[in-house]
């Protein structure tokens, strides 16, 4: 688990070093998180079900040894298209693991206390791991170079796959009993692209091409003895605006990570330790709020307002942004800004439960896998479109005659108010559309409190 959500994060402050090494360009730089953020969000329920068919053990074993040696490779990569081709592959074996990691504690852990110690420490992981991601991410990169941020996993991958050996061997109910791989793969290459088409304008027949996809997949849900994702469960108002607004959310604020640590960088002249460490207390603030005071808050003011007011603070903070200076004093432009970002521990817990409440009992592992799902390729789209568009207003800014680090804050302050406009979107669906949520059990705030933790 720790690998997995470090992986997410600490690639963020080496991407300008993987740029300058490599020749990524500007708008190209995304596809190092997006090949790793669309395989790993499409895969995550048709992972889940091969655990149910073939056992969790072994699935668990298989992706964390893809996802090693796939680390190896991004590490040894010399070109984006092997490096691209890495970080896809470490999206898969990040499914193919995380998507039975809870199974396994669940069914290892029978007693009620034990249990819920053990979802807290997985939980704590999560949280733990993008912030470690940060710091180390630049630590790596300027002590002994970018490669060494994939690298990093081997020692993580082998320890993991020797201690996992102790896990019980389960069997599953076998491949007869179906599994949607069409499904699969028609959600996976729409996505692909899809963003290809955001990054390249090849709207032609790159978004056309993606577009028949995606219908093909909605279609395939529809017909499908086995489907990967029934749409019984959109149904539901409070499941369906509940994702959209999740996706919105992690748009913008996922492309704000990503963009201020690439700013920090080009604009401010930070290296990638001081970017990592100017990016922690963002990272903090969301675990500390997430962890230690969401769920009372949720409890005394229920989670709809909770949800607003997160929304709201979420705001406040991208729309700051987006009136950043070329000059900025970390302190008063950056910092003070970026403790906003505790509106996200606020969000995601209140949101997964009013979502949830909003799924029958028996689609309550299904309700579960849609909002994971949803969280990774809303980050994936919100990546592609920011950076994007950033890039572009930069391109321009240069050729109308303005320097570099103005152009380059000009593009960024342009992707922060494209972001706030996602944010409002968002308020204003939660705001008209969920309603608070009936009562929720104490074991099934048990499985949220894990759910967000390990998202």
């Amino acid at each position: 688990m720790l690998m997995t959500i470090l992986d997410g994060s600490i690639v963020t402050v080496a991407m300008p070093a993987i740029a300058e090494d490599l020749g990524f360009t500007p708008a190209g730089l995304s596809w190092i998180v997006n090949a790793y953020l669309i395989a790993f969000g499409s895969l995550l329920l048709l992972a889940g079900r091969l655990g149910d068919l073939l056992g969790r053990r072994r699935l668990f074993f298989a992706g964390t040894a893809l996802f090693t040696a796939a680390s190896l490779l991004a590490g040894a990569a010399t070109t984006p298209a092997v490096l691209i081709a890495a970080r896809f592959l470490q999206g898969v074996g990040s499914a193919t693991a995380t998507a039975v990691s809870l199974g396994i504690l669940v069914t290892l852990f029978t007693d009620a206390r034990e249990r819920s110690r053990a979802i807290a420490v997985y939980s704590f992981t999560g949280a733990a791991g993008a912030a470690i991601g940060q710091v180390a991410g630049g630590l790596l990169t300027d002590a002994l170079g970018w490669h060494w941020i994939f690298l990093i996993n081997l020692p993580i991958g082998v320890a993991a796959l020797l201690a996992a050996r102790t896990l019980p061997a389960d069997r599953g109910l076998g491949l007869a009993a179906g599994a949607d791989v069409l499904g699969a793969l028609l959600v996976t290459g729409g996505l692909v692209l899809g963003i290809y088409a955001v990054v390249t304008g090849h709207w032609s027949w790159a978004g056309s091409l993606a577009a028949v996809l995606l219908l093909s997949f909605v279609v395939r849900q529809k017909t499908a003895r086995n489907p990967l994702m029934p749409l019984r469960i959109f149904r539901s108002r409070e499941v369906s605006v509940a994702n959209v607004v999740q996706a919105l959310t992690v748009a913008a604020c996922f492309a704000f990570q990503v963009l201020t640590a690439i700013y920090l960088q080009r604009v401010a002249g930070y290296d990638a330790t001081q970017t990592g460490l100017a990016i922690l207390p963002a990272a903090v603030v969301i675990g500390a709020v997430s962890l230690g005071l969401a769920a009372r808050l949720n409890a005394r003011f229920g989670e709809r307002k909770v949800l607003l007011t997160g929304l709201v603070m979420l705001i406040v903070m991208l729309g700051l942004l987006s009136r950043v200076p070329v000059h900025a004093d970390y302190v008063t432009h950056l910092l003070l800004i970026m403790l906003l970002a505790g509106g996200f521990g606020l969000v995601l817990p209140a949101l997964t439960t009013l979502g949830m409440s909003g799924a029958k009992a028996d689609d309550a592992g299904l309700a579960s896998g849609v909002f994971n799902t949803t969280q990774q390729i809303g980050m994936a789209i919100g990546v592609a479109v920011l950076s994007t568009r950033a890039a572009a207003r930069t391109g321009d800014l240069l050729s109308a005659g303005l320097g570099e680090p103005e152009a380059l804050t000009g593009g960024y302050r342009l992707a922060y108010a494209i972001g706030t406009g996602l944010l409002i979107v968002a308020l204003l669906l939660a705001y008209t559309l969920l309603r608070s949520s009936k009562p929720v059990s104490g074991v099934e705030r048990v499985a949220v409190r894990a759910e967000v933790g390990a998202s």
